[in-house]
């Protein structure tokens, strides 16, 4: 079930639909506030030029965790491999 939430967004007041709940919304839309709060108070630029600098670091920190999430991935499926080699090499011995 979608939910309509209000929220504001660079004093710009949106109606959200979203099958999350109001909560989660909120909580996106305090972020975003936050970040573009961040952006404004280091740069004197113009409010679209804010919003689209905030877009670039979350998504830059977005692919960064997409990154780091793979790498583990990789390193969850490599211990995988040792630990079915490790039990190929080393039948159950000690445990009857």
């Amino acid at each position: 079930m979608k939910h309509a939430v209000q929220v504001t967004i660079l004093g710009q007041q949106y109606t959200v639909k979203s099958a999350a709940l109001p909560e989660e919304v909120q909580r996106v839309a305090d972020f975003v506030n936050c970040q573009v709060a961040e952006v404004a108070a280091s740069k004197s630029v113009d409010t679209l030029n804010s919003a689209i600098l905030t877009l670039m670091n979350i998504g830059g920190a977005y692919l960064r965790l997409q990154d780091t999430v793979a790498e583990r991935q990789q390193v969850e499926e490599r211990l995988q491999e040792l630990l079915q080699r490790l039990e190929q090499a080393c039948p159950d011995e000690g445990h009857s």
